[in-house]
C-alpha cells in the first residue's frame, strides 16, 4: 500500500522559512518520480514542484520559482521541500505524491497522474 506522510509545515511570518518532509512507503521510491502540491481553502489543487526519480529534473509553477528548492534521498525514502522567503499566499495544506501512472520516472504535467496522497502538513504564513 503506497503511503505519504508529510510534516514540517507550522504557522510562520511573512520572510520566513520553513522545510517540509515526506516519508514515502509501499513502492520502489527511487523509480517514481515526485511531486509536491499544495491545496488553499476554496481553491483546487495545484502542482508546486517536481522532481525526477534520480533528482536530474525538477520542475516548479511560477508562483515559487527563486523561493522552493525541491530535492529527494532515495536511500531513505524521504523528499523533501525547502521553502524561503515565504508569502501570505503560501498559505495552504501541502500534499506530496508519486507519479504512479504512465511514465512514472519522470515529472508530469497531469496531476491525476499522481496518486497514494497522505494526509498533507499545513503551513500557514502571517502577514
Amino acid at each position: 500500500q503506497v503511503q505519504m506522510v508529510e510534516s514540517g509545515g507550522g504557522l510562520v511570518q511573512a520572510g520566513g522559512s520553513l522545510r517540509l518532509s515526506c516519508a514515502a512507503s509501499g513502492l520502489i521510491f527511487g523509480e517514481h518520480a515526485m511531486g509536491w502540491f499544495r491545496q488553499a481553502p476554496g481553491k483546487e489543487r495545484e502542482e508546486v514542484s517536481c522532481i525526477a526519480w534520480n533528482g536530474g529534473y525538477t520542475y516548479y509553477a511560477n508562483s515559487v520559482k527563486g523561493r522552493f528548492t525541491i530535492s529527494r534521498d532515495n536511500a531513505k525514502n524521504t523528499l523533501y521541500l525547502e521553502m524561503n522567503s515565504l508569502k501570505p499566499e503560501d498559505t495552504a495544506m501541502y500534499y506530496c505524491a508519486p507519479r504512479l501512472i504512465g511514465s512514472y520516472s519522470y515529472c508530469s504535467g497531469s496531476s491525476g497522474d499522481f496518486g497514494g496522497w497522505g494526509q498533507g502538513t499545513q503551513v500557514t504564513v502571517s502577514s
